[in-house]
């Protein structure tokens, strides 16, 4: 008896479905450290509320801020109604369930590093109260400065708080936020750290870029679809270009990016993410520890970058956006009027492997560019033979794939047709899928994903510490060239603020912003 042919599934943009729909959740307690901060006020409770109203938090669920302010439960929580009003962004948030989501929230005072303040936190957490709700299941959010990484971890292994599945507890996670480091040496001491309390399953390293809808869609793009997969390589494609184009400056930010610039704080984790997603071969399975096994042997394939001679960093001036004048890098508050830290980067990134031989990809970021814009171009070959050259008179333009992040998440695709008319004249004409347009119900903002993905257990979207390693290891001789050497000044270049950086790197940026 031959089997019944079923039809294929299709998703109704109308109502849930299986696409769309969380599967049971764990109780627990979600414990924000540095709970009064930036982090917490503009990203984490906004996505929280998120998640309470589409149904997506746990239930039950408590929420405990942590930070030195002295708040109490209520005060802490018109704070947090104030940021999460301020902070919703274009869509405006339903405020008519806040007293209902807030009833979960609750504050606990403490010194990051009074010891006792952590072992008053376990009992909190321990109390008949809490228990009723987290069943022994703790989520631990480091929403801090990197410098408190290392001494909050300690406290928290120390109060007994990173043991799981023992005397009745439940699991126990700890969440990251990049940097993961600021070199290879400090990487590893903040991985020796952690792992003197957690095991690496318990460890979560976010990359929110990773939780981004046309990001996470990279995969499916190359992988269920059999007439890329068999194009994707050295043999059709010319050159890949991945741009993160800022327009905001350094704002309050001036403290860290004086340590860190653009390298660090743009290329270790987001550029280098979106570079594997592209260039990674197929895992033989959709898990996360495959699909992060291939991203390692992806960064083991990349050429040392300290001896790359295509680099160009620069730094941006005075300028003016949208018609008003504004600063320069080094006027801006905070920022040392003699600084040589670099806002702009483009790297040349060479694959030495089958797939990639020779096909050039040129990751870009900047501060203070023309816009805000994030997308990666992947030009093909020009056809090997033009019967068209003795006609039309000029080049076949390459066809040219867009995947656009930001502003609109969007996937283009560029192709020669014929102009209507007597004469044989040829036309770039595109096709587009635009997100807002098919899909109605907006998509979980990017730390609405990953915080899910915590509370699940879920590791796909999250940096492996061997990757972590393997980023800082070729990107800690390339930081050391460019901080250490005598010819520093001459390597950096000024661009105006609201260009598309340094004119010396402008005829590659403008191909792939075109």
């Amino acid at each position: 008896m031959e089997p019944a042919i079923l039809p294929a599934k299709i998703c109704s943009l109308d109502n849930a479905c299986a696409c769309t729909t969380v599967g049971v959740l764990d109780p627990c307690s979600i414990v924000i450290f540095g709970a009064s901060g930036d982090l917490s006020a503009r990203k984490l409770i906004p996505a929280l509320y998120r998640m309470f109203l589409s149904a997506t938090l746990p239930d039950p669920v408590s929420i405990i801020g942590c930070s030195r302010t002295a708040y109490t439960h209520e005060t802490f929580r018109a704070f947090l109604l104030h940021a999460c009003v301020a902070n919703a962004g274009n869509s405006a948030l339903d405020m008519a369930r806040w007293q209902e989501f807030a009833s979960r929230i609750f504050y606990f005072p403490l010194h990051y590093d009074e010891p006792r303040d952590f072992h008053d936190l376990a009992d909190f957490l321990a109390s008949p109260d809490q228990r009723r709700i987290n069943r022994g299941n703790y989520l631990f959010d480091l929403a801090l400065p990197p410098s408190l990484y290392t001494p909050v971890t300690i406290m928290i292994g120390q109060a007994e708080l990173a043991s799981q599945f023992e005397q009745g507890r439940g699991w126990s996670r700890i969440v990251i936020e990049k940097p993961f480091g600021r070199d290879l040496q400090s990487a590893l001491a903040l991985d020796k750290t952690l792992h003197r309390y957690f095991v690496e399953n318990q460890i979560f390293r976010i990359d929110h870029y990773l939780a981004k809808e046309t990001v996470q869609n990279i995969l499916t793009f190359r992988f269920a679809n059999t007439i890329f997969e068999p194009i994707w390589n050295r043999g059709y494609v010319e050159s890949v270009g991945i741009m993160a184009a800022e327009k905001l400056g350094v704002e309050s930010r001036a403290g860290y990016y004086e340590q860190a610039g653009v390298i660090r704080d743009m290329f270790q984790n987001h550029m280098l993410q979106l570079l594997s997603l592209i260039a990674m071969e197929s895992p033989s399975h959709f898990e996360a520890e495959r699909v992060r096994d291939e991203k390692i042997k992806l960064f083991r394939s990349i050429a040392p970058l300290h001896d790359n001679e295509s680099i160009i960093l620069g730094q941006y001036g005075p300028g003016s956006m949208d018609g008003s004048e504004v600063a320069g890098y080094r006027q801006e508050p905070g920022v040392s009027t003699s600084s040589l830290i670099p806002t702009f980067a483009m790297l040349p990134i060479r694959v030495e492997n089958w797939r990639w031989q020779g096909v050039p990809f040129y990751l870009v970021s900047g501060k203070r560019m023309a816009r805000k814009e994030t997308k990666i171009v992947i030009q093909f070959k020009d056809v090997p033979h033009s019967l068209f050259r003795d006609i039309v008179g000029t080049k076949v333009v390459a066809n040219r794939l867009v995947l656009a992040i930001y502003p609109k998440e969007s996937i283009s695709l560029s192709f020669q047709t014929k102009h209507p008319g007597a004469k044989m004249c040829l036309q770039t004409m595109t096709m587009n899928f635009n997100y807002d347009d098919v899909y109605v119900q907006s998509s979980p903002d990017a730390y609405e994903k990953v915080l899910l993905d915590c509370i699940q257990g879920e590791h796909m979207l999250f940096w492996r510490q061997d990757g972590i390693e393997q980023s800082w290891r070729l990107l800690t001789p390339l930081l050391d060239e460019c901080e250490k050497c005598q010819g520093r000044a001459q390597r950096l270049h000024g661009y105006a603020a609201g260009t598309w950086g340094p004119e010396k790197a402008r005829a590659i940026v403008e191909r792939i912003m075109a």
